[in-house]
């Protein structure tokens, strides 16, 4: 598919046409765990990647390849390979490329699960990790300039979306020869892509905005062709392979991908600014708004702020006991990304793994609520709200 198709095209249409069987106009979902050959000669050579096709489900699939060049396609990507989840992809990226005596600077709120990683099991293997302060440009870029392996960054970070200039990151890694590597999951491919900054390989949890329906787990990562093969290679050996029933969900699921984030981004921001006139609202964090740290940067390297924002509230944790299960048209739930609105505080989704002082000095508080705004109409979104906000109790506001 030509370059100069737009996104909403590539969604639907990319990487669908070479997996197409018997006149169907949809992707079938192949089961199959093996794939026969009569001729010996051809059988070794799709084993040996002389020539395309499919051998064992472990490392290949139609319909997982199906979903891997669509992402490709919406990434600009020379090359994809998927996973079972996205921590698969980030865990096998990291593992795939770093050594005992590495060193990776990234920034301190990353997802949770990838902030485990680096100050849990990367120093256990003698790999050297340091985070700076997110939105510190000067202190990152001190850092690369000691040198690192591979530089590692997340924007908008979950779940406080803040916000990284890709551009500039990238400059300080590439003057110490470091691999730049971008999760991309909140703003997605219709959003931001990082591969045209120069950024070497973009990941996304794509159980969340790809998918877009809270129904298939997986991931994926993308970027050059000569850094991609090994990753594949990686996790072809270790497993951790993507199923053809998910990979069929998140391809159905992405055809509607820049539908879906044009309206959940224009909820989000109509959201984000009703947010700012309630009382119990100490903070809003949407990249969106003006007075946002980051708003400059992300409009210069995003298409739209994106469907997520959080906010803190008075009353702390108390509060959103009273809060969250006053809301009838959202989930509470650790997910995100789909097209019901999904609320749930950090402390059980995205860094429930973290201690109260882990994501204190991530900078997240415990009252902090992440919202993934869906596509509802935004009235109802705005009126739940204030529903709930009425609901609560106006002792704990004057006390709280």
């Amino acid at each position: 598919m030509t370059k100069d198709i737009n996104q909403g095209t590539k969604a639907v249409w990319a990487g669908e046409k070479d997996q197409l069987a018997f006149g169907a106009t949809q992707v079938p979902v192949v089961h199959s765990v093996s794939f026969g050959y009569e001729d010996m000669d051809e059988w070794y050579d799709v084993a040996i990647g002389k020539k395309p096709g499919h051998i064992y489900g472990r490392n290949t699939n139609p319909t997982v390849q199906a979903f891997e060049d669509k992402v490709k396609a919406l990434e600009g990507a020379e090359a994809a390979t998927s996973f079972s989840t996205g921590m698969a992809a980030i865990s096998n990226t990291l593992s795939t490329f770093l050594a005992p005596g590495d060193r990776v600077v990234s920034i301190k709120d990353t997802y949770g699960g990838t902030n485990k990683i680096f100050t849990e099991f990367l120093p256990r293997q003698n790999i050297d990790v340091e985070l700076c302060e997110t939105g510190n440009h000067e202190a990152l870029e001190a850092e690369i300039a000691k040198g690192c392996k591979i530089l590692y960054l997340e924007t908008p970070t979950n779940p406080t979306v803040k916000i990284t200039d890709i551009e500039r990151m990238v400059t300080a890694g590439k003057q110490v020869g470091a691999m730049v590597i971008v999760d991309n999951t909140f703003a997605t491919p219709i959003n931001q892509n990082p591969l045209t900054y120069g950024v070497d390989l973009v990941i996304h949890s794509a159980t969340k905005f790809l998918g877009g329906h809270a129904d298939a787990l997986g991931g994926v990562v993308c970027g050059d062709k000569n850094l991609v093969e090994p990753i594949y290679h990686y996790r072809e050996i270790n497993g951790a392979t993507l199923d053809p029933m998910a990979a069929y969900l998140l391809l159905r699921g992405m055809k509607t991908l820049k539908l879906r984030l044009r309206q959940q981004g224009d909820n989000a921001m109509e959201l984000a600014n009703y947010l700012k006139s309630v009382e119990w609202v100490d903070d809003v964090f949407y990249p969106g708004l003006p007075e946002h740290s980051g708003h400059d940067i992300a409009t210069k390297q995003m298409r739209h702020y994106g469907a997520m924002l959080s906010f803190s509230v008075k009353g702390g944790v108390e509060t959103l006991r009273h809060l969250l299960p006053s809301l009838k048209y959202a989930n509470r739930a650790a997910n995100l990304g789909s097209v019901e609105t999904v609320v749930g505080p950090s402390r059980t989704t995205s860094h429930v793994e973290c201690t109260p002082e882990e994501r204190a000095a991530m900078g997240i508080p415990e009252g902090l609520i992440r919202v993934s705004v869906g596509i509802e109409d935004i009235d109802d979104i705005i009126q739940d709200f204030q529903t709930a906000f009425e609901g609560l109790p106006k002792e704990r506001l004057v006390n709280g």
